[in-house]
């Protein structure tokens, strides 16, 4: 496969880039990275699963329209829920896209993106919940993120970095994200206000889009804070 996805790869709307690895998508060209990333991780003492890898166009839809329509919840860096009730359809459209992608402009789409988390740490039946308390000091998933970042700094992470590790005032910080950025560069620099919007007035014309008016009117200023991502989240690139 060449590196380049197609335009419906690049938005989610084709997963024919992706192969399945114990139940997550990832990009075919991903995949050896990843278990060698994993079998050093066994060799540390953690057991590396993938709490989410590919998200398809109409599955991040969903999770973007049920956050808009209050059927999903919605929660502020403290992880208290949000009442939306009074907010403006802008502040809304930025209270979800802190922690949820536009569909159309994740990452999870590439196949390239993944949330992960320490199997080990936990029973089997524990619910992954991907926040702030599990990855930060004393949490549970703590020990497996200080390891990933002693790998990043020493460039041994066979290309896995963080894309949202600072915050920048768009996305959250998100320790259990991971992307391998050898790709992800490629095709994020691929994408473009254009080529979201049109992947988001086809869910428009169909009536299947929340907020999209507040989407269409500040689209520049949503791809520059909550798209594109700081040049300097993979350094050895």
């Amino acid at each position: 496969m060449l590196n380049n996805l197609t335009l419906d790869q690049l938005v989610g709307r084709d997963d024919a880039h992706v192969v399945d690895w114990n139940g997550a998508g990832l990009n075919s060209q991903v995949l050896n990275s990843f278990k060698r990333l994993s079998s050093d991780a066994k060799k540390a003492g953690f057991d590396l699963r993938i709490a989410s890898g590919f998200r398809s166009f109409d599955r991040q839809l969903t999770i973007f329209n049920g956050k808009a329509r209050g059927d999903r919840p919605i929660f502020d860096d403290n992880g208290n829920v949000i009442k939306i009730d009074d907010l403006s359809s802008y502040d809304l459209l930025c209270s979800i896209l802190r922690f949820s992608a536009l569909p159309g402009a994740s990452r999870h789409h590439w196949g390239t993106d993944i949330d992960v988390y320490d199997a080990s740490a936990v029973s089997s039946d524990y619910v992954v919940q991907l926040s702030l308390k599990e990855v930060s000091s004393g949490g549970i998933f703590h020990s497996l993120h200080n390891w990933l970042d002693l790998l990043m700094e020493e460039d041994k992470s066979h290309g896995f970095y963080r894309p949202y590790a600072v915050d920048s005032g768009g996305v959250a910080p998100e320790r259990w994200h991971l992307s391998f950025a050898p790709l992800a560069f490629i095709y994020e620099d691929a994408m473009s206000p254009e080529l979201i919007k049109s992947a988001l007035d086809d869910a428009a014309r169909e009536k299947t889009l929340e907020l999209h008016n507040a989407i269409d009117e500040n689209l520049e200023e949503i791809y520059n804070r909550f798209i594109i991502s700081p040049p300097e989240w993979a350094p050895v690139l």
